[in-house]
């Protein structure tokens, strides 16, 4: 999006990064990665990957790193996701609390799963980047190969919970017409 900061631009007024807050106004903490933001709420961190700009999985391990002892789970959200709602979160937090795997994870209307639209076991992520290695410029989907992720039965290994909604809540917005789309939906 010509070097645009996604998660400031707005949907319907809002940006976006403010709606994936919301969605987990709950949580504590929250954690933020990325360059630094003016008028977020103020219990929101703000940390940087290092070195800056090195793509998701150093996100991971610099939000991971910014967590204080004790944390057992973490939902791991892309700042982009102008439809999440909290509904959705709670949702995936109760898969990942009623089963034996390591996340839970929302799948797109193709069944794809939307790793950045997840939640986590705290442990298996930091044992996941350990095995991973220098986390700079590494897919998440790599990052997490080996973990079990809650999904429905019959659905492939990378499946979690397919919502259809319109719009849905693992909508992203990474170009303009994406954002445009968002924007006619929130209509």
């Amino acid at each position: 999006m010509r070097g645009a900061d996604k998660p400031s631009l707005p949907v319907a007024g809002r940006p976006m990064l403010h709606r994936v807050l919301a969605a987990v106004a709950d949580a504590v903490p929250r954690v933020v990665v990325g360059p630094y933001r003016d008028g977020l709420p103020p219990d929101v961190r703000q940390v940087r990957e290092e070195p800056p700009g090195t793509g998701p999985v150093a996100a991971i391990a610099a939000g991971l790193s910014a967590l204080p002892p004790g944390v057992e789970t973490v939902a791991v959200l892309a700042g982009d996701l102008p439809f999440l709602t909290g509904e959705v979160v709670d949702a995936l937090r109760e898969g990942l609390a009623q089963s034996t795997v390591d996340g839970a994870v929302l799948a797109d209307g193709s069944g794809r799963a939307q790793l950045l639209c997840a939640v986590w076991k705290v442990s298996a992520l930091r044992d996941a980047l350990v095995a991973l290695g220098d986390p700079a410029g590494q897919s998440v989907r790599r990052l997490v190969a080996g973990l079990r992720l809650a999904g429905d039965a019959g659905t492939t290994r990378d499946a979690g919970p397919v919502l259809g909604p319109v719009p849905p809540p693992w909508y992203d917005c990474d170009t303009e017409d994406d954002l445009r789309q968002a924007e006619e939906w929130s209509r």
